[in-house]
């Protein structure tokens, strides 16, 4: 069997080599002839597919110019047909030797699927009820020199997708809706922020320390001044010089980089975007995360609630808050609030088959916990709050309580989307937290941030109180595009070199 793969895949690459040869013999008689496609600088195109489908009415026998890519063409003698697929979709094309001329209908026959032509002619409606453009005059744009897959199974090797992503978006429909929903998303979070009066910003990506989370970071040398740097893996530091500043709503969209592994929710690069509001808390935060993820599936698919694989998800009903102590309670039994020592939560963690590590503390623990036992039960919005000091660095304590912070995670579909804090703003506490963050990557973790000190001497020049927020934006769109990995709604993912 796996021989007779190998030998079908060396029969097709076989094909494929004398098609391309086929192609490239096409392009040098083009170009003796003195018509080189690539010569060619401008195509003034007027209309696009969908607006001529959905507006035959007012277009019909009116002159329109398209151009695209041809994906489908059937030669009938005097007068053919094809199919020119631009950045909306598909429409006919009705190509007649006596309009356009007999050379170049004979250019015409010539081209290959997969060419870029552009079209001058009028609308009109063919027999059987298709809205067709008539050509009066084509244009070989661009010669396409390698064939696209074989139409009827189009292009499914989902290594080969993500690696040629721009075939993938020529071959398949449903990829292109969810790459156009994905711009869709950022354009109506932007408007709703705008609406509450944010400003968007920028801030450095090569920084000296990559601190705002617990992540391991890639790191990089900077010739010019001969030091070594990293990528960032938060924005939050820089955002909240800003707020220290007088900026009191701020928010950044950018890529962010964290040195870990690959899998269906997580790509070394990702989109994140945080935002920090002065004056406010976490609770300012959650009304704002519902009221944006509200806004946004309505804007961009037209209901709250939404369907991803078999479950449907409810973005429209108040979302629910729960301790993270409660939400482990609700499952295990277990309330950690009784817990009152490192040991007795290691003892908990032992009878229940958890690994953890001697370094880990109660709150290690609790955290552990509830990844095991609660993380994939959040299916509808769960707002999960007060999360163990040990594992938030940068988050205000509890009055009522010194051992949690006001911290909210939101879970959705048992992803965790985001993650927001009562914003730490003791520039004292600051530095103790840090110093025990310290110690921790001297024990060995990697993940552990560092004192920043500049950072320190803003928060001492003075931040008011303040509301800040994380949102996993890739997260996002794989929900609202029903979509299966993180890989599927990213252009370019991440993928192993492949070796020559």
């Amino acid at each position: 069997m796996a021989e007779n793969q190998n030998g079908n895949n060396r029969q097709n690459q076989q094909d494929v080599s004398k098609l391309s040869e086929v192609r490239r013999e096409k392009l040098a008689e083009l170009q003796a002839a003195g018509k080189d496609p690539f010569r060619i600088v401008k195509f003034d195109q007027t209309h696009h597919s969908a607006e001529i489908l959905a507006n035959f009415e007012e277009l019909e026998n009116k002159d329109v110019s398209i151009a695209g890519r041809m994906m489908f063409k059937r030669v009938m003698g005097k007068a053919s047909f094809c199919n020119v697929q631009d950045r909306d979709g598909r429409i006919q094309v009705y190509v007649a030797r006596d309009e356009i001329g007999e050379e170049a209908y004979k250019d015409f026959k010539r081209m290959d699927i997969g060419d870029i032509i552009g079209v001058k002619g009028f609308v009109f409606k063919t027999k059987t009820g298709e809205t067709t453009v008539h050509a009066k005059e084509l244009t070989l744009l661009s010669k396409s020199l390698e064939p696209l897959p074989e139409k009827f199974h189009g292009l499914q090797d989902t290594d080969v997708r993500y690696r040629q992503r721009y075939v993938d978006l020529i071959m398949n429909e449903d990829v292109r809706e969810t790459f156009k929903k994905r711009s869709q998303i950022l354009r109506e979070i932007r408007n709703f922020l705008a609406g509450r009066d944010f400003m968007e910003v920028e801030t450095p990506m090569l920084v000296s320390n990559a601190g705002g989370a617990a992540a391991r970071p890639f790191e990089t040398h900077f010739n010019a001044l001969d030091e070594d740097l990293k990528l960032r893996i938060s924005l939050e530091l820089y955002l909240k010089r800003l707020i220290v500043g007088g900026f009191e709503r701020v928010f950044e969209i950018g890529r962010v980089f964290r040195n870990e592994g690959l899998d269906t929710r997580h790509n070394p690069e990702f989109t994140l975007m945080e935002l920090y509001q002065a004056y406010t808390d976490y609770y300012g935060m959650m009304e704002l995360t519902e009221s944006m993820y509200r806004y946004v599936a309505e804007k961009v698919c037209g209901t709250t609630l939404i369907t991803y694989g078999d479950k449907q998800i409810d973005l429209g009903q108040p979302f629910r808050k729960l301790t993270m102590v409660d939400a482990i309670k609700e499952e295990t039994g277990i309330d950690f609030d009784t817990v009152k020592t490192d040991e007795e939560a290691k003892a908990l963690a032992k009878e229940r088959g958890i690994e953890f590590e001697d370094r880990h503390k109660k709150g290690d623990i609790v955290n552990l916990f509830f990844d095991e036992y609660c993380e994939d039960k959040m299916i509808q919005p769960t707002f999960i709050m007060d999360h163990p000091i040990e594992i938030s660095p940068l988050t205000k304590k509890k009055p009522d309580d010194p051992t949690k912070v006001e911290r909210f995670e939101l879970y959705i579909n048992g992803w965790e989307m985001c993650n927001a804090y009562s914003e730490l703003n003791d520039p004292i506490d600051q530095r103790e937290r840090f110093a025990a963050q310290d110690a921790l990557s001297e024990a060995g973790d990697e993940e552990a941030q560092h004192t920043d000190e500049d950072f320190l001497h803003a928060m001492e020049i003075g931040m008011p109180p303040t509301g800040g927020i994380g949102y996993g934006i890739d997260r996002l769109v794989m929900l609202l595009t029903d979509s299966a990995a993180i890989r599927d709604v990213l252009l370019f993912p991440t993928m192993k070199s492949i070796k020559e």
